[in-house]
């Protein structure tokens, strides 16, 4: 156990955390067992242990595990946090569980057997916690940790603390709240770096940041997917193959039939695996409204425009980024449809969209709400395309 204890204290000691994220407030922590979510590189080891750091210091009765560790090939997770609980252990934060054979299991029996005892744990954004794991169901509260959005990446860039704003707010008061943050700072000057590199918090390290999130990629495919889906190997580079196709198309409907014979695979496979690339965050599917997976999707396009740059730099093109940015920054809390010619989406299915250029508006139509890229400030029905990445 002291073992445990002084990786806790020194990586408290040592955790590099710049940026508060939201989700700290957001988080109900009197919930006895607590699920974060989200995909790899969004910061959730870090976010667990600045959640340590910040509510505890060096307490003894929160500790930080990580089911890397290979003491658990020998040992079981209800034995640890028995013996946790009985030295005065109250919180047990838990990293990558499903690094852990059973885990939902155990979790449910250190529930049932440990009423003092709260758990804290992260997995990848391809879990289903309640869907695949019904012992869970009623008990587990889960979260989604995303990346950084623009508003959190200008506010490290700037030292500002500006506020989010909802979705309805920016649009019946965009006027006055573009030109409070414009009077500070001016977003545009930084909107470029956000979309090459602001999305995953590894900007931050002294690393190569194309190359860490080349890893990070490979990492989604060979780990979140591979192993929580529980796919043979030899199938690894047939779903890369996949993901390199849909990353030089851009956002266009998928030819499923062509994908299949590229990959040398049937067309149920390349679905699956497109929805498996979905559920690892990789890639965004857009559906018209009414329609959902198994059907094909009217879109495919990459989660963000950080993994654009990455995947194919060479073909980069602005109006794919602008898209995709815009799309990625309503993700979060609202549904994504996709519209028609002259609607670029339809936001909860209820209101539409056009992403533009600032030089592409020739005819206003007030029926539609236009994101615009390059424009500082907007007016009536015309809303700035940086603005919408303040929505958290």
């Amino acid at each position: 156990m002291e073992s445990f204890y002084r990786t806790h204290y020194y990586l408290i000691e040592h955790i590099n955390a710049p940026i508060r994220r939201d989700l700290m407030d957001e988080i109900d922590w009197s919930d006895r067992l607590i699920g974060i979510k989200g995909t790899r590189g969004v910061g959730k080891t870090t976010f667990l242990l600045q959640y340590a750091k910040e509510k505890f210091g060096t307490d003894r009765s929160c500790l930080y595990i990580n089911m890397n560790n290979f003491y658990f090939s020998g040992h079981s997770l209800v034995d640890f946090a028995d013996e946790f609980q009985k030295q005065g252990g109250k919180v047990l934060l838990i990293d990558q569980v499903f690094k852990y054979e059973d885990w939902s299991k155990e979790l449910k029996k250190c529930y049932d057997r440990f009423p003092n005892l709260k758990i804290i744990f992260t997995g990848s954004s391809v879990m289903r916690l309640k869907a695949e794991n019904p012992e869970l169901n009623n008990i587990v509260k889960s979260y989604n940790l995303r990346g950084f959005s623009f508003r959190e990446f200008l506010n490290y860039q700037t030292g500002m603390k500006f506020q989010s704003y909802s979705l309805e707010e920016i649009l019946t008061s965009h006027e006055k709240i573009a030109k409070g943050i414009v009077s500070k700072v001016k977003p545009l000057d930084y909107l470029q770096d956000y979309l090459h590199h602001g999305f995953y918090p590894f900007f931050l390290e002294k690393r190569n940041f194309s190359e860490n999130l080349l890893k990070t990629m490979n990492m989604m495919v060979e780990v979140d997917i591979l192993l929580i889906k529980q796919i043979e190997l030899k199938y690894l580079a047939k779903i890369k193959k996949l993901l390199y196709a849909l990353a030089v198309d851009g956002p266009r409907a998928p030819n499923v039939s062509q994908l299949a014979k590229i990959i040398e695979t049937s067309r149920a496979t390349v679905m699956n695996y497109i929805k498996y690339l979905a559920d690892a965050r990789l890639i965004n599917m857009v559906y018209p409204i009414g329609e959902s997976f198994p059907k094909k999707p009217s879109k495919v396009m990459m989660h963000n425009t950080s993994l654009m740059y990455c995947i194919y730099p060479i073909k980069v093109d602005e109006y794919d980024i602008i898209e995709t940015f815009f799309v990625n920054c309503m993700w979060k809390d609202h549904s994504v449809n996709q519209g028609n010619r002259q609607i670029s989406y339809i936001i909860d299915e209820k209101m539409p969209f056009k992403i533009c250029l600032k030089e592409q508006i020739h005819k206003n139509n007030t029926d539609i709400t236009y994101a615009v890229h390059q424009l500082e400030i907007g007016h009536n029905n015309q809303i700035p395309l940086w603005l919408f990445g303040f929505l958290y």
